[in-house]
């Protein structure tokens, strides 16, 4: 009987040690996202646009920023959009090199890029945006620009601080696409 206690503890002892273990894999984060609420933007700007009110307005940190170059900042997701305005002042010249300028950022992306979906949408005050999603790990997941075609530009592009996947992301990321839209949907020029 001594002999049989013996034997199944160095069987289980053994058994314990099977190199057939698998761990299991990593889960996602849980997201909880606020209810999509907005606010209206100080009229000391050139636009005027609605935004979350889950955001705050900040001063554009980059090293040539302009004095309307500005980012909706969204601290509990660590989001900005950040917006950069040109003025055109009716110089169809300028109007050409902004939106090349544009297109040219956005092209930067198609080394991580998979896919590039690129939406031309009408906004209700008549002009036009361009709305670019970019899929893949890519630093930006959204990009925008509209123009009225004669005295402003206006271009946006969603980042975030972090360095969570970006298929992580997608719930936050479908989040914020809502609130950029609704941005543009509800934009104009002073």
């Amino acid at each position: 009987m001594k002999y049989w206690i013996v034997i199944v503890s160095i069987l289980t002892l053994v058994s314990c040690g099977s190199s057939d273990y698998m761990p299991k894999p990593m889960g996602y984060n849980r997201i909880d996202l606020p209810s999509h609420d907005y606010q209206t933007l100080a009229d000391t700007f050139p636009y005027w646009f609605e935004y979350s009110s889950h955001a705050k307005i900040v001063k554009d940190s980059s090293w040539i920023s302009e004095r309307y170059w500005i980012d909706v900042y969204y601290p509990e997701l660590d989001a900005t959009i950040q917006l950069t305005y040109k003025p055109i002042k009716n110089q169809d010249q300028l109007m050409q090199e902004y939106y090349s300028d544009s297109y040219k950022l956005t092209a930067q992306h198609n080394v991580k890029a998979y896919a590039i979906e690129e939406k031309v949408l009408q906004l209700p005050n008549g002009d036009y945006a361009s709305f670019t999603e970019l899929e893949g790990e890519v630093p930006t997941q959204l990009q925008f620009h509209v123009s009225d075609s004669s005295m402003h530009f206006l271009r946006g592009a969603l980042y975030f601080k972090t360095a969570t996947k970006n298929d992580s992301l997608a719930p936050v990321i479908r989040w914020m696409k809502e609130d950029a839209l609704h941005l543009l949907e509800t934009l104009k020029w002073e």
